[in-house]
């Protein structure tokens, strides 16, 4: 069984899809783009604040589902530009702890919707 998980804190979907799915103990978070849910203003001004918005749209993701960072155990990070690696961790480190982040691959791919620099999706499993 699955449960539909949306929160209005979090941008709305931007296609045929929910922000996440709770299935079992697993929570299943559709990637999240750098949309300020309030106003719908794309926040591209920086990398810094582009992968802060994303990061803040995933943790009201979780707390709807009742989960948060801790709950984490995989990332997947895309990005437009491989170049700006360091500055996104930099922002990363500030949600997840060094020694018990989760696992994460970043890729860099061609383009992302809404012509955004940064989309992160995770998995995160209720303890």
């Amino acid at each position: 069984m699955k449960t539909i998980i949306n929160s209005k804190n979090a941008p709305a979907p931007v296609g045929p899809y929910n922000q996440a799915i709770l299935a079992g103990n697993t929570l299943y978070v559709s990637g999240q783009i750098a949309i300020e849910p309030t106003s719908g203003v794309i926040i591209t001004e920086s990398i810094e604040a582009e992968t802060k918005q994303v990061l803040e749209n995933l943790a009201a993701v979780l707390k709807e589902a009742g989960m948060g960072f801790e709950n984490i155990v995989k990332c997947s990070v895309f990005v437009t530009d491989m170049e700006l690696f360091a500055r996104i961790n930099v922002v990363y480190s500030q949600y997840f702890e060094g020694l018990t982040a989760p696992a994460r691959e970043l890729v860099q791919v061609a383009a992302l919707p809404k012509y955004v620099n940064i989309e992160i999706s995770c998995i995160a499993v209720m303890s």
